[in-house]
């Protein structure tokens, strides 16, 4: 049956960036098949306590009546529902979950925030993540000179391009393959065939290890890098193909080997002392690191100094590089779930809050992006944080449903996926929807939708044959920013984090196995970023089957419907879901689509994704 629906889309919302105090309009789409209704309005809960507006009739079309309320925004993030009331006196309420019988948790509210909002290229964007080191080997790669000197750090084992990756320790950590930033820039081109819009740099200061989340200073670009010159071209270089690029900082440790670590170790009474957390004798004496690995020593952001220094100001480290010359567009922000919290203590809200005042200053037009690999949603209510690199809503579903049955996918790594489970269509459905519930709904709009990362396996390692256009079809469709770890779009795979750093094989492009993702990729993409719709219209789901999902994204201007399937499947929805088919336009994919009965079919004979487009919604305007 067609149920209610609302979303936070202009669809169904008046202004995307109200003010504290402004009056917002919302509208609500009720099925005029849903029965009549005595009394349709919101109930929001300002100061934490309940407040109604009643809402009245201003539009019918297509079978729906639309019903429009006034909701002042009392509060920085103000919550509100709907209450639908039958003329039998059922109610029904309406929230990010859906329909209810029952009174439902302010948690799951739909949300207005009136905080400053993420830069208008957020949502638009399709992000590729690089790994420096891994990515590409310039001619002037610093490697080969500092080789040829016998000046490699020592911490550094160097490794040619085509070697195998060591995934022991030392060499899981030290490993080099000198990959370098000038590298990143002369494969500019690839990145742009790609379609992709937005790049992102895992950390580029000097470490001991290749990752580098481990830094020993953040005045300077790592040498091993190409130093700050070579970050300078890239980012130049970038923009002036319509590329941004974001680093990555870590606010919750810094490496045992940081300058302010080491002076903090040596002189007690040193200003540096206060930047970590150190234990009296009483407590066992040493100090607090993440997840007790003792290269990476926790910050103690109680300290106005490391604020000073770190993120607070023109004159900070997060500054420095949205300055010229490095001119970074924004940040992805490390552990940030953990950052300014221990034991009793809980600063995460003043640390991040604090950054995207520094970044205010100085560009107002950056993004800032944070981890937090669980439910992230508590810090994630716009006050700081746009957008989340988090695995709840997204990765970790989409694993579940189009993974291998038995693979046991993401055993190899605890922090990022865990132990993957294997879901129906129904189960991944519920996971998505209940995860993303409790995000406003321009957060989920900047939330990544990654398939992986640096920190899990690939998802092709364990997918079902067929799914992988699948996964990426879904990420490139599901509101969010579409995530291409690079390396997934030439097929690679690895079986954890570590695994799947490998270099990336240049020259096979044209090979068999590669070019057909290749091609899936950049097709995707462009479909993306052909269709607007997908980045900031609404979402309505459709019809859900163990094998099968349907959605549709919807705006004044077009509409696109998704079927995605992991195996032959057929999918009935309602001919009023959607309107007149005969209009649609295959963009993607070989699903069929096909009308009788008042139906419309969606089958596939195999794993496959297709999209549509349709015409826009009729709406009333503003």
């Amino acid at each position: 049956m067609l149920t209610p629906h609302h979303d936070g889309s202009p669809l169904h919302v008046s202004t995307q960036q109200p003010a504290l105090g402004e009056t917002v309009r919302v509208r609500l789409r009720v099925p005029e098949a849903f029965g009549p209704l005595a009394w349709v309005g919101t109930r929001s809960n300002p100061n934490r306590e309940p407040r109604f507006s009643e809402a009245s009739v201003v539009h019918s079309a297509d079978g729906w009546r639309w019903w429009e309320a006034a909701v002042e925004v009392e509060n920085p993030v103000h919550g509100y529902r709907w209450l639908l009331v039958g003329d039998d006196g059922r109610q029904h309420w309406l929230n990010q979950l859906g329909l209810s019988a029952t009174e439902t948790l302010d948690h799951d509210d739909f949300k207005l925030v009136a905080h400053e909002p993420a830069p208008d290229w957020a949502a638009g964007s399709v992000l590729y993540q690089v790994f420096p080191d891994r990515f590409a080997r310039s001619d002037v790669a610093p490697l080969h000179r500092l080789r040829g000197r016998g000046e490699v750090p020592e911490w550094a084992i160097p490794a040619e391009w085509g070697d195998a990756l060591d995934p022991e320790p030392p060499g899981r950590s030290a490993q080099v393959f000198g990959g370098d930033l000038d590298g990143v820039r002369e494969r500019l081109d690839h990145l742009e065939r790609l379609g992709v819009n937005l790049l992102y740099l895992t950390p580029v200061f000097p470490a001991r290890s290749n990752h580098r989340y481990d830094a020993s200073t953040f005045d300077h670009v790592d040498e091993l890098l190409g130093g700050d010159d070579a970050l300078v071209r890239l980012v130049e270089a970038a923009h002036r193909r319509g590329i941004r690029v974001i680093g990555d900082l870590t606010s919750n440790h810094s490496g045992d080997a940081h300058e302010w670590f080491r002076t903090a170790q040596a002189d007690p009474s040193a200003p540096e002392r206060s930047f970590y957390h150190f234990r009296d004798e009483a407590q066992g004496g040493g100090y607090e690191s993440w997840l007790g690995v003792p290269s990476l020593p926790k910050f103690d952001w109680s300290s106005a100094e490391l604020r000073r220094r770190f993120i607070e100001g023109r004159d900070s480290i997060v500054a420095r590089y949205l300055k010229p010359p490095f001119s970074f567009d924004g940040w992805r922000i490390d552990v940030a779930n953990m950052t300014g919290r221990l034991g009793g203590d809980d600063l995460n809200a003043e640390v991040r809050q604090a950054i995207r005042r520094t970044m205010l200053e100085v560009n107002p037009d950056t993004i800032l992006l944070a981890e937090s690999t669980n439910d992230a949603a508590p810090d994630f209510q716009g006050d700081a944080w746009h957008g989340a690199m988090t695995y709840a809503p997204f990765t970790r579903p989409v694993w579940s449903w189009l993974q291998e049955p038995g693979s046991d996918a993401g055993g190899g790594i605890g922090f990022a996926l865990g132990r993957v489970p294997s879901y129906d269509g129904h189960a991944f459905h519920e996971a998505h929807v209940r995860f993303a519930a409790g995000f406003p709904w321009r957060t989920r709009l900047a939330t990544m939708n990654a398939l992986d990362t640096h920190d899990t396996p690939r998802f092709g390692t364990s997918a079902r044959r067929g799914t992988v256009p699948v996964a990426f079809g879904l990420a490139v469709t599901l509101p969010g920013i579409p995530v291409v770890w690079a390396g997934d779009e030439f097929g690679l795979t690895g079986v954890d984090g570590e695994a799947s750093r490998t270099p990336i094989p240049w020259g096979s492009e044209t090979d068999a196995a590669v070019a057909p993702v290749l091609e899936a990729y950049a097709s995707l993409i462009a479909l993306r970023r052909a269709h607007p719709v997908l980045a900031t219209g609404g979402i309505r789901w459709l019809a859900v089957s163990d094998d099968a999902i349907a959605f549709v994204r919807e705006s004044a201007e077009e509409r696109v419907l998704v079927f995605a399937a992991r195996a032959a499947a057929t999918l009935e929805v309602a001919k009023g879901a959607i309107g007149a088919t005969d209009a649609a336009a295959r963009r993607f994919g070989g699903a069929r689509l096909e009308e009788s009965d008042g139906l419309v079919h969606l089958a596939v004979d195999g794993p496959s994704f297709t999209a549509w487009r349709l015409p826009g919604v009729e709406a009333p305007a503003w």
